[in-house]
């Protein structure tokens, strides 16, 4: 008998994947939607007694109600390293498996903050802008800095920060970096240098976060933080939006406290970058409707780029996303632990 999977979030980018590959053993519906309390309830009487695994994005909101309306779920598959849309509490509760997939963004993610490094330096998009604009005045608006000359702060060296620690040893930047735990690699083959959080915000010139968002780091980056930086330093966020205060950092870019930012992450997202979604958020949520404003008046900047959580989106990494979440699913189903998060 064929294992009953539901996916949700599915996009156009991966249906290549499931195109080019059997399943003799599952039978796969696919949904567009994302998986939440809302469209839980389309589902039919069916689907929800006979789905035995559910494979979701991180724009689904896996709530304890969702779990609760499935009769037989045993794995929750999380096309993404991050869980926590995911009840976990709920899922152990019911003896449901997560499953996760570790380290698809070391390469892309990686290669996506330096082509936003590279964008804010050296003021690329403001300058497209005045060839489509067919704006009138002098180019030395544009005027860049040579990333040679640059320390560049990288916060967090797992998988994606040690590879961005790499590639930008590769333009001759001065690298820094923070993490409770260093990495040998860096410092002897690299000769990267591990400092204090602070020390680290105080000397760059560029700083990168690659820390996974824990809870405890909530605005990691805020006022304090932003004083602490030169007023000529950049700052880029392609991990949580949850690590930076959007608020805090909108007042020193306006003020001139900052020199410029990039954010592939943002803390309210749904509200942020899905327009479908944005009513039912401002309705639920004013702090999101805040976070939204502040976004958008950030995206109007010539100095901040904003770009709607892509970093890792690459044919390649979503490719082996759906790979290694079949993987975990099968390993799941004949009893093992190898892909389990909780």
């Amino acid at each position: 008998m064929a294992i009953k999977i539901l996916v949700f979030d599915y996009r156009e980018s991966e249906r290549n994947f499931f195109g080019s590959n059997k399943f003799e053993h599952f039978d796969i519906t696919f949904y567009s939607e994302s998986l939440n309390e809302d469209t839980v309830k389309n589902l039919s009487k069916d689907q929800l007694e006979s789905a035995y695994a559910i494979s979701v994005f991180i724009d689904s909101e896996v709530t304890e109600n969702v779990i609760n309306a499935f009769k037989n779920l045993r794995i929750i598959s999380a096309r993404s390293t991050g869980v926590d849309h995911i009840n976990l509490k709920a899922a152990a509760a019911k003896n449901i498996a997560v499953i996760n997939v570790e380290g698809y963004g070391s390469k892309s993610v990686a290669q996506f903050t330096i082509g936003l490094m590279l964008a804010l330096v050296r003021r690329i998009i403001p300058a497209s802008r005045y060839i489509t604009e067919d704006k009138h005045g002098s180019c030395s608006n544009f005027l860049g800095h040579d990333l040679s000359k640059l320390t560049f702060g990288v916060i967090g060296t797992g998988a994606i920060g040690s590879t961005v620690c790499k590639i930008a040893c590769a333009f001759n930047m001065n690298v820094i970096a923070y993490d409770l735990t260093e990495k040998k690699e860096l410092t002897s083959k690299y000769d990267i240098k591990y400092v204090d959080f602070n020390t680290l915000l105080k000397v760059s010139d560029i700083i990168s976060i690659h820390t996974p968002y824990t809870g405890n780091n909530f605005h990691m980056f805020s006022k304090k933080e932003f004083e602490l930086m030169k007023d000529s330093a950049y700052i880029i966020n392609t991990s949580r939006g949850e690590i930076l205060d959007t608020f805090a950092l909108y007042d020193f870019l306006v003020n001139k406290k900052l020199a410029g930012a990039a954010l592939d992450v943002v803390m309210c997202e749904q509200a942020s970058f899905r327009c479908s979604q944005l009513s039912k958020q401002l309705n639920n949520d004013i702090i999101c409707f805040e976070e939204a404003k502040i976004v958008k008046e950030l995206a109007k900047m010539d100095n901040v780029i904003i770009t709607p959580h892509i970093a890792y989106e690459t044919q390649d990494a979503i490719d082996y996303i759906l790979e290694v979440s079949f993987k975990g699913i099968l390993d799941c189903i004949k009893g093992g632990n190898e892909y389990r998060t909780y």
